[in-house]
């Protein structure tokens, strides 16, 4: 089995080198990836009296990033002395934080063949691995506990619909026996594992409630988009995507609300923005324009950049969660920190702080243009009404927090 799912790495990694020939993040995957072991062998096979442990932190994409991002901070904190190694399997994530600053060496992972896998090792030879969510590379999983080395999963998310639960499932169980302990977000993945022999595992909760907590926590004001609020009640549509954009876009248009909005594409390409003001058909502004002259001069702000969303929630009065009109909803713990009610498209049964918090009246489901333009109404057009779903956020987000305390306190 395992010589079947290293053909298909192959086989991906030949794909990808064939479609970067047309696509830009395909490109980004093969290039980044080119000198890789170089440069690791540079910034880490120091002069022997000067060599230092190194401890690795692996995530997929941003998402995972922030996710994982407060036990790293915890970890550099507790153990100064070590070098921290973080590796993106996307592009998404690593050209938005290649410039971290709290690790020692930011790259991409390596295609997941035996032969990297035991070049990689061999390089970085950390003492302690850490993966996010659910990336698993199983030539690296086997690597890395042939090396004796411990590897940590943490807000490890498991669903009983994944091939590790399925009759076919034994040999991608058996790697699971790899990992040293699994952290978990909830108890439906405490279960499975269990069900299936897996007992190294705790239930730790979700880090990522630590992380929005502590972006809420920090004045991260941004004056030009303060201007252009103008202390009115502001819509945000974060990580939109088109079938999203069916939905939000006619109530702007619309113009029967008093508000300021504020777009936040998944998708920030040129293409992209550009098919958005297209479709809007009425005046809007770029982030990328904004100044103190123009800042106030329109009622729509459409953010053609990356890794601002979170900190522009802390500006809402409302917010829609794109993702819901296709394959599931983006984050919403990062709104409801600052105590914003969200609203999202149907798609969400898979993620378990949209259902909390759609049954204790945070979070709202909508099926149409015309569902949310009357709940937008609704939230807007009442202040105790928003109060009393702020409190409800903002205690959801309190009652979670504590993931990392848990997880650093079983590290010793």
């Amino acid at each position: 089995m395992r010589f079947v799912y290293t053909f298909f790495i192959y086989c991906f990694g030949l794909f990808l080198r064939f479609a970067a020939l047309f696509n830009g993040k395909a490109r980004q995957w093969v290039d980044g990836r080119r000198g890789l072991f170089e440069n690791l062998g540079k910034e880490l096979n120091q002069a022997a009296g000067e060599k230092k442990p190194v401890i690795w932190f692996h995530v997929s994409s941003l998402g995972e990033f922030e996710q994982g991002r407060p036990v790293l901070e915890a970890v550099r904190k507790r153990w100064p002395e070590k070098r921290i190694v973080l590796t993106f399997f996307s592009p998404s994530g690593y050209e938005v934080r290649k410039k971290y600053d709290q690790a020692d060496f930011v790259g991409y992972l390596p295609l997941d063949t035996p032969a990297n896998a035991r070049r990689f090792m061999e390089i970085v030879r950390p003492e302690m691995v850490f993966f996010v969510k659910y990336d698993f590379w199983f030539n690296f999983l086997k690597t890395i506990h042939e090396d004796h080395i411990p590897l940590y999963f943490i807000s490890a998310l498991f669903r009983k619909n994944q091939y590790f639960f399925k009759w076919y499932g034994g040999w991608f169980r058996r790697y699971l026996g790899f990992v040293t302990h699994f952290f978990v977000q909830n108890t439906e993945s405490e279960n499975l594992l269990r069900s299936i022999g897996i007992m190294q595992v705790t239930l730790a909760g979700d880090t990522r409630f630590d992380r929005v907590f502590s972006i809420a926590s920090q004045p991260n004001e941004m004056p030009l988009v303060d201007k252009f609020c103008a202390g009115k009640p502001v819509f945000i549509a974060g990580s939109s995507w088109e079938p999203d954009e069916a939905v939000f876009l006619p109530m702007l248009q619309h113009r029967v609300l008093k508000l300021k909005s504020i777009i936040a594409p998944h998708d920030t390409s040129p293409g992209r923005i550009t098919s958005i003001r297209e479709h809007l058909n009425m005046p809007a502004i770029c982030y990328s324009e904004l100044d103190d002259d123009n800042a106030d001069q329109s009622d729509v702000l459409i953010i053609d950049s990356v890794g601002i969303l979170s900190r522009l929630y802390r500006y809402a009065t409302v917010a829609f969660i794109g993702g819901g009109f296709g394959s599931g909803i983006h984050n919403i713990q990062e709104p409801v920190t600052f105590g914003v009610p969200v609203l999202f498209g149907p798609n969400f049964h898979k993620f378990r702080e949209a259902r909390d918090l759609i049954e204790s009246g945070g979070a709202f489901c909508i099926n149409s243009a015309e569902d949310l333009e009357k709940k937008v109404m609704e939230i807007t057009g009442n202040p105790e009404e928003l109060e009393r779903l702020s409190a409800i956020c903002r205690n959801y987000v309190e009652f979670n927090r504590g993931a990392t305390g848990k997880i650093m306190k079983f590290l010793g």
